[in-house]
């Protein structure tokens, strides 16, 4: 039966310049591929060992990326490796099958939500009045799924993402800060049903999957194992469960450690000990 390995990307797999943290000398580093280009400028990376390793696994498993990322945002990407079969965007709105939306389940995650939350119009009306434009750089709605801001974290209130938590919570709504962005998703949005659906389209019987984020966690607990880097809204709060395994590297040394770790679980190995 195929192994299944379902991956979020920015954070876990690949990474801004930003978010790199390479802190060895410079002539130390590694040498980095470039995954994503966007208004003619590279955004994201990994390293070369990385690129290779989610080469491989690509042959030895059904790799699925799994992103929080709109359609339009995941398809700038050009990962190594062969063409991935499956993709999931918009933290589960959309499955895509060879790169084509499935309107099917669209029509099925809308319905749900429709059930059992507070309407995307009632969020996106209390975001724009409680959010002070002193601090808010952006505003924008992802595929009339959910809502997001682009902020100035400096100068972010540090209680104001906890009141939005709290206020969300109450409506059926999960709110995340990663990096200078903060999601407000609904509850019944996840990973972790478009996955089941992708494992059981392709008989899987064991489910690989990494995350940083809050927006991540149902993903990692539905997976039969799971890995978390050193960085990232889980690490902070220093969120883990028996399956997973939380690991020391941080930024792109983290990614590398991650694709590595689900090509020695995809083909059977005996788990890597620590590393850098």
């Amino acid at each position: 039966m195929p192994v299944l390995v379902a991956s979020d990307l920015d954070r876990t797999l690949i990474y801004s310049a930003a978010a790199l943290a390479l802190t060895m000398p410079d002539a130390r580093a590694p040498r980095l591929l470039c995954v994503e280009v966007h208004e003619s400028r590279p955004l994201s990376y990994m390293t070369e060992t990385a690129a290779q390793l989610l080469t491989d696994l690509g042959d030895a498993a059904v790799f699925v990326p799994t992103t929080t990322r709109t359609r339009k945002q995941y398809q700038r990407i050009n990962l190594p490796g062969p063409q991935p079969a499956y993709a999931i965007c918009a933290n589960g709105g959309h499955l895509l099958v060879d790169g084509v939306t499935d309107h099917d389940w669209h029509a099925r995650v809308l319905a749900r939500l429709a059930d059992e939350c507070a309407p995307l119009d009632e969020i996106r009306e209390h975001l724009m009045r409680t959010a002070d434009p002193v601090w808010l750089r952006k505003h924008r709605i992802a595929e009339d799924l959910f809502a997001y801001l682009v902020v100035e974290r400096e100068l972010l209130p540090d209680d104001w993402v906890k009141e939005l938590a709290a206020w969300a919570e109450n409506r059926g709504w999960a709110v995340s800060l990663q990096g200078r962005k903060i999601y407000a998703v609904p509850k019944p949005l996840t990973k972790s049903a478009a996955v089941r659906e992708v494992a059981r389209r392709t008989g899987a019987e064991l489910t690989l999957a990494a995350g940083d984020s809050l927006l991540d966690a149902d993903l990692l607990l539905a997976a039969d194992r799971g890995w978390r880097p050193g960085h990232g809204e889980l690490a902070d709060s220093q969120w883990t469960a028996p399956a997973i395994t939380t690991l020391p590297e941080r930024g792109v040394f983290a990614g590398e450690r991650i694709t590595r770790e689900f090509l020695r679980a995809a083909r059977g190995e005996t788990p890597a000990g620590p590393s850098r």
